[in-house]
This record gives structure tokens, C-alpha cells and sequence, in this order.
């Protein structure tokens, strides 16, 4: 391989009219690289082998991630994720599959895509589902153009009022916004959840549905949604289940028992893709039957011989994804349901549940936090540290940093908007017990210290406390970009 590479070369640099290797070389980098980038030397260190593996296997040890430790990400379900799925996700019996592989060449893919989708159907109590959209929020945009599609089928194209509550996912306003539709604002009431009769004033005959997650940010489930789903239908809209919260649920209650008539899933969250990074994700969305014509295409069937994809979907929205979807985070999925069954994911659910109350009825003895809503949460919670930013000018920001010394990844902060100061912990099922009281032993420590010890945090980690409003403004993409002073310090 070597050696054809270097012949190779050799007939570029004579073929760029050099009467050696050297003259041609230059000439074809003269020609082919702009002024400003071609350089007469390459300076290369000289260093041992030992030395470069030590220096990245020591920069892979500044990542955290949840293989390290806690990572209670409020609303994101940081939790751990089994090494089988990732394993099966390598094989070259799916690695290399091809998609523009016809149909009878990819059987087994197809199948096992198929199933998901009947997997999935069956746990939120859909009718159909589709697994193309590549991520969450792809899923509510694919969600809400359905949504359209319907309304303006049945000849309602008045309907283009998309209600969201405060205690939305950012993603949900953004999403109705991007497929056309006006977005109106409820709020909450004293209990955290929907107002009824804020809801019941912002409806109308322009109202096209009502995006809500249940259990919301909060950690709350929606005691009326079948009320608030009447109101809904009654004016002839749809409701649509943000699935970000479905970790909560697996088991134990499905969204179409709920009256929703579209969900969306977090693959990548709820079964088992690592999360975090940006990517890569998967947001299959499922749909009620009088919806399933207007999911995108191609739409995977099964004749009772062969797999096949179908494309001759005439109130189909079009396609939304370039291929299929992202197949290794469908693939992972569908291993985690195949392995854990009904019963497994109902106990990973109950598990998250426990976790997330045990760890909020240790929080709410701690000084300095405060826990606006009563009652028992689902699988996360939120306090506030409003009380500690009165008495000791630490910030909710302070205390996340501070957590970081001590080896633990800081949860949401900020979010949701209801509670001043939030700090927003998802524990998931992945914690033992121990794990938990070391985070309570922790928050209590923080709480108790002196205020600049706090402020200052952190103070273990690689990086001390970073300006961020300087570095959003001011992004260094590369080392290039660092100055340093007369002292050769940055």
C-alpha cells in the first residue's frame, strides 16, 4: 500500500511538470494553494510513541460522560447505556449496509425497523409509527407538519394557533413556529401543572393543537389530562405528547390512553444511545389512525414474504429524512427493548421514579433550597436556590460549578422558568443508592461553605471558571487563535 501511494505521488509531481519530485511538488502546491498557504519547512516534533499515546489518552480523560460518574441532567435522561447495544451497533452486518440497497438485500434491516415501529406503537398506544426524523426536535417539526397537513386535508386551514404551556421544552414553540403555525402561551397553575382555565381561554376555532409533555419539567404528571385533552378535540385540534419525558412512563402509561394523537420518542434518550454532543440522534414519531396516511415516506411494510419500503403514499408530507433514518441509534433501541422486555422497561421506569423522589426528599432538608410545588415527582424534580442567592449571593450557577470538583457533572440549571434559581436533577435508573447520598452529602457540603469558596468553583478541574458570556462572543476554534502575552503566558 506503501509503495503504490509513493508511485502515485511521483506521477502527480511529474504530471505537474517538475523535473523532479521536489520541483514538481512545488509547482503543484504554487498553483493549487492560495497565497498565505503554502509553507517552505513542516516543523514536526520529535517525540517518543509513549509520549503522544500519554498525552491524548490524558486528553480523553478530561471528558466526562456518564461512564465516569453522575450525570443528573434534568430533562435530558443522561442515563447509562448498556456496551451490548453499542457492540452490535460495530458489526459490519450493519456498519456496511449501503441505503441505496435494494429491498431483498436488506431484509434483516428492514425488519428490524419494522418491528421497532411496532414496539414503539405498542408502548405509547399509536397506531403507526415512523423512525426517520434524526433527532427530538426533528420529530416535533415532522409532528407539527402533520398536524397541518390534516387540518388543511379536512379543509381547516384557519387552524393555525399552536398552544404551548410555560413549562414547555424550548424545542416545542420553536418547532410549531417552524411548520407555519402562531404559538400561544398558557401558564401553569399553583400545582405546576396546565391551567385549565387559562387553556380554556386560549382556545378557539383556530386552534390546530396543544403541545404538552407528561410528566412536564417540572417532574409533574398531568392529573387532568383527559380533561385538557377534551378541551382540546372539542375545538377540533390535536394533541400532540413531547416524548422527551417518556422514561417516566415506559410500562406504566401510554400516551394514547392519554387522548394524544402524536408522540414523538427520544431514542437516544429513553432507549439506550449514548446522549449528549449533539448528536447522533433519533425522534421517531407515532400517530393515531386517522393520521397514519400523512406520515412520510418511504413508509416500511411487510406483505407476510418481504420487507418492503413505499413510496406511493399520495397524502404522505414528502420525505423529512435523506435515507431511513439514523439506523445504528434504531438499531440500539430496538436491542434494548428486545433484551429488557415489558417488564424490564417498567422497572427501569419505577426505578427512575424512586430515584428521582428519594433524592428530592434528602435535597429538601438542605439549607438554602427551596422546592415551590408539593407533592411527589415522577423522574425529576426541580429546586430552587433562591433562598441561598438572599442569604449568601451564591448563584445557582456557583453551585454547578462547584459541583464539578467534586466529580460530579452539574444538573440543568435555569430551567424551567417557573422556579427562580432552578437546579433541575434527573438521577434516571442507572444510580444506586450510594451514588444518591453522596450527591446529598455533596449539595449539603456546597450549601454550608463560605460563599466565595462557592463562587470562585471550581477549583479541581482543568479549567478554572470561564467567562462565558466573553467566550460565546469571542469563540477560539483553534490554538491558532490564542495570543499570549510578552511572557509567553495565555
Amino acid at each position: 500500500m506503501y509503495r503504490q501511494a509513493s508511485y502515485d505521488t511521483k506521477l502527480i509531481f511529474q504530471y505537474a511538470g517538475g523535473k523532479s519530485e521536489d520541483e514538481g511538488a512545488k509547482r503543484l502546491l504554487e498553483e493549487r494553494l492560495p497565497e498565505g498557504m503554502f509553507r517552505e519547512s513542516l516543523e514536526i516534533p520529535d517525540i517518543p510513541e509513549n509520549m503522544v499515546v500519554r498525552h491524548y489518552t490524558n486528553l480523553s480523560q478530561l471528558n466526562y460522560g456518564v461512564d465516569n460518574g453522575l450525570y443528573p441532567l434534568g430533562s435530558c435522561t443522561m442515563k447509562y447505556n448498556p456496551k451490548y447495544t453499542e457492540k452490535a451497533a460495530r458489526m459490519q452486518e450493519f456498519s456496511l449496509l449501503h441505503p441505496y440497497m435494494p429491498d431483498e438485500a436488506v431484509q434483516g434491516a428492514l425488519q428490524v425497523m419494522h418491528e421497532l415501529q411496532t414496539y414503539l406503537a405498542a408502548l405509547s398506544g399509536m397506531h403507526a409509527v415512523t423512525l426517520q426524523p434524526a433527532a427530538g426536535a426533528h420529530g416535533e417539526y415532522t409532528g407539527m407538519s402533520i398536524v397541518r397537513a390534516y387540518h388543511r386535508h379536512n379543509g381547516h386551514p384557519e387552524k393555525d394557533e399552536v398552544i404551548v404551556p410555560d413549562s414547555a421544552h424550548g424545542t416545542n414553540p420553536a418547532s410549531a413556529a417552524m411548520a407555519g403555525f402562531k404559538v400561544v402561551e398558557v401558564p401553569s397553575n399553583k400545582k405546576g401543572q396546565v391551567d385549565r382555565d387559562a387553556l380554556k381561554a386560549a382556545v378557539s376555532e383556530r386552534t390546530a393543537a396543544l403541545m404538552l409533555t407528561n410528566p412536564n419539567t417540572l417532574g409533574i404528571f398531568e392529573e387532568n389530562i383527559l380533561e385538557l385533552a377534551n378541551i382540546i378535540h372539542g375545538a377540533g385540534g390535536l394533541m400532540y405528547y413531547d416524548g422527551a419525558n417518556f422514561n417516566a412512563i415506559l410500562g406504566r402509561a401510554a400516551p394514547g390512553l392519554m387522548n394524544f394523537d402524536i408522540v414523538h420518542f427520544n431514542l437516544h434518550k429513553t432507549f439506550a444511545t449514548p446522549h449528549g454532543g449533539g448528536g447522533p440522534g433519533s425522534g421517531p414519531i407515532g400517530v393515531k389512525e386517522e393520521l397514519e396516511k400523512f406520515l412520510p415516506v418511504p413508509v416500511i411494510e411487510f406483505d407476510g414474504e418481504m420487507y418492503r419500503r413505499n413510496y406511493d403514499r399520495p397524502y404522505s408530507i414528502g420525505k423529512v429524512q435523506g435515507y431511513m433514518g439514523n439506523f445504528a441509534v434504531i438499531l440500539k433501541a430496538y436491542l434494548y427493548i428486545r433484551r429488557l422486555g415489558i417488564e424490564g422497561l417498567r422497572e427501569a421506569s419505577e426505578r427512575a421514579v424512586l430515584n428521582a423522589n428519594y433524592l428530592m426528599r434528602k435535597m429538601e432538608k438542605i439549607d438554602g433550597l427551596e422546592f415551590p410545588y408539593e407533592g411527589p415527582r415522577m423522574h425529576e424534580f426541580v429546586a430552587g436556590a433562591e433562598p441561598a442567592k438572599k442569604e449568601k449571593g451564591i448563584r445557582t450557577l456557583d453551585i454547578a460549578k462547584r459541583l464539578l470538583d467534586h466529580g460530579i457533572h452539574a444538573p440543568t440549571i435555569y430551567f424551567p422558568h417557573l422556579v427562580e434559581e432552578a437546579l433541575m436533577f434527573e438521577p434516571t435508573e442507572s444510580e444506586t443508592k450510594e451514588t444518591l447520598d453522596y450527591l446529598v452529602s455533596v449539595m449539603e457540603k456546597i450549601m454550608s461553605e463560605e460563599p466565595e469558596t462557592v463562587k470562585s468553583a471550581p477549583h479541581s478541574t482543568f479549567i478554572g471558571r470561564v467567562d462565558e458570556a466573553r467566550a460565546a462572543k469571542h469563540l477560539l476554534l483553534s490554538w491558532r487563535d490564542i495570543k499570549t502575552d510578552e511572557t509567553g503566558s495565555e
